[in-house]
């Protein structure tokens, strides 16, 4: 007897019946011994016809389904790809060992979407951008010099920004989670692969006000003339009140891919590619040294007025806060000045860098002794009584980076510098000399995963000033004050326009078939004075 396969289907489409138990039903009504019928194998039902046809002992299988490879968890086990892993539903731990899940992929690309760009909102103030402080969760993986110590440890030695105190009340809240579990005790021991999580009230420092001029959008590229004071994309303690982010949530512009950046207190003329194609094509550009990029300075002093060229290496000193020094074991270098006019005490320079090194024009302008007028490193007296002219410095790395530090605190404003003293200056140091030729791994923060750039942590715990002390705008509303954070405690008086401009500008940007320029700023007229500056 015959059973086509559609009555087979029709059958099992009813639901009446599983197709294990149908398949017993079908076989036991047909004597193997007095038909040579081939039978349908279970796990062959909905295969074609020709896949169906199984052997004479077909029955057999029938009755007792045949155990399939990966039901067996011993063969799973030593299979290759079927291996279970660590944990729940796998092999037993030891004692006192903790599960770890493995890392998850993270998205290389950008990723900065309207869920970020609604975290919070700006407001102006005083000539001033500024964002409402917000809820952030900061995120890292554990670090190689973290393994084996423990959270407490890592908090005491790292994670400076803010006291034991309230590292253990935000364990306490919730706010400190490990691979996703909340942290209930700071002793718990850091493993390799271990995930963190910090949930901190955030507070960003004001910009200037100015908005952001669109000189150029094709569809192919984004140019636009940056203000000082601006970070390009989230870094520091800057996430909104960058040009990325400003872009997003005024403009509705996303998906930028960056071809230069520029430096936070940089003005000038700033490239994105809208697509990546065009991003490729201008990476090329980049590496066949075909785009010209022009900047124009004002100077202490009177610079000379024949073109000098200057060709010193250039050695990152620290990550943390892009420091950099003229240094024989540094990367090569190639600056080209000329003077532009000089007005009795300080003179415009035309920059033209042709290689790419971290603040290079501002490197190159110390070592020659004529630092840019309102430098707030490279002009600093912290490195001596030279300042860097020559490359005579007569401090180590670290006496150099504690005395920029110590420096920069005694300022009115902490802001002025990007320097975040969560963790030591040694530390950094030793970070510099593990991570030349990389990117920085400076541990000075949870960082974040969202986006091609990472984050640092906001400096929560600087030393109020008397002129922090004072009343000021920056106050943070009791509306959108957060029982835990410091800086809430805080008032801060707002930066000047002077503090947040520096007299440094990307004034063109030129390649083989394109350029793009800006106007001079007011302070590279050729009759501007100190005093015209407010």
């Amino acid at each position: 007897m015959h059973v086509s396969v559609s009555v087979v289907c029709q059958f099992l489409r009813s639901g009446q019946t599983s197709v294990r138990s149908f398949a017993a039903r079908l076989v036991s009504s047909f004597p193997v011994k007095r038909s040579p019928v081939r039978h349908i194998n279970p796990s062959l039902v909905g295969r074609s016809r020709s896949a169906m046809e199984a052997p004479a002992d077909a029955a057999v299988e029938a009755t007792h389904p045949v155990k399939r490879r990966h039901d067996d968890p011993e063969e799973r086990e030593t299979s290759g790809r079927g291996k279970r892993r660590r944990g729940a539903g796998g092999k037993k731990l030891p004692p006192g060992e903790r599960y770890v899940p493995p890392p998850q992929k993270r998205n290389p690309g950008v990723s900065f979407c309207q869920e970020h760009f609604d975290e919070t909102s700006y407001y102006f103030e005083g000539g001033l951008r500024k964002v409402h402080p917000y809820y952030f969760d900061f995120k890292t993986y554990c670090k190689g010099r973290w393994v084996g110590k423990s959270l407490l440890e890592v908090f005491k030695s790292e994670f400076r920004a803010e006291s034991i105190e309230y590292y253990l009340e935000a364990a306490r809240e919730g706010r400190i989670r490990l691979n996703e579990a909340p942290v209930e005790d700071l002793s718990v021991v850091l493993r390799n692969n271990d995930h963190m999580r910090n949930t901190v009230h955030r507070h960003e420092p004001p910009v200037v006000g100015r908005p952001l001029e669109v000189l150029v959008d094709d569809g192919k590229v984004l140019v636009v003339d940056k203000p000082a004071s601006i970070p390009v994309h989230p870094c520091g303690r800057f996430r909104h009140n960058t040009v990325i982010f400003i872009l997003g949530k005024e403009r509705g512009i996303s998906e930028l891919h960056t071809v230069h950046r520029l430096d936070r207190l940089t003005s000038g003329v700033l490239l994105f590619a809208r697509t990546l194609e065009t991003s490729q094509k201008l990476d090329q550009m980049v590496r066949d040294r075909q785009l010209e990029k022009e900047y124009v300075c004002r100077v202490e002093g009177e610079f000379p007025e024949k073109e000098l060229v200057c060709e010193e290496p250039i050695l990152v000193v620290s990550f943390k806060i892009g420091l950099c020094r003229v240094d024989p074991k540094g990367k090569d270098s190639r600056t080209v000045f000329q003077r532009l006019s000089f007005n009795g005490r300080t003179s415009v320079v035309r920059c033209l860098p042709l290689t790419g090194r971290t603040h290079q024009i501002r490197v190159h302008l110390q070592y020659l002794g004529f630092p840019i007028l309102n430098d707030p490193i490279y002009g600093s007296s912290a490195w001596g009584p030279h300042r860097g002219r020559g490359g005579l410095v007569g401090k180590t790395d670290e006496e150099l980076l504690q005395a920029l530090l110590e420096e920069n605190r005694s300022q009115e404003n902490p802001l002025l510098l990007d320097i975040d003293d969560s963790i030591g200056v040694a530390q950094d140091a030793k970070n510099k000399t593990d991570n030349e030729g990389g990117s920085s791994d400076n541990g000075q923060t949870f960082q974040k995963q969202d986006g091609d750039q990472t984050t640092a942590c906001p400096d929560t715990n600087a030393s109020p000033t008397d002129t922090e002390k004072r009343l000021s705008a920056q106050e943070t509303p009791a509306s959108s004050r957060d029982h835990l954070c410091s800086e809430c405690k805080l008032v801060r008086a707002d930066p000047t326009e002077r503090e947040l401009v520096m007299f440094l500008h990307a004034l063109r940007y030129k390649g083989p078939d394109f350029e793009y320029s800006t106007h001079l700023p007011d302070w590279a007229r050729e009759d501007w004075v100190e005093a015209d500056w407010s």
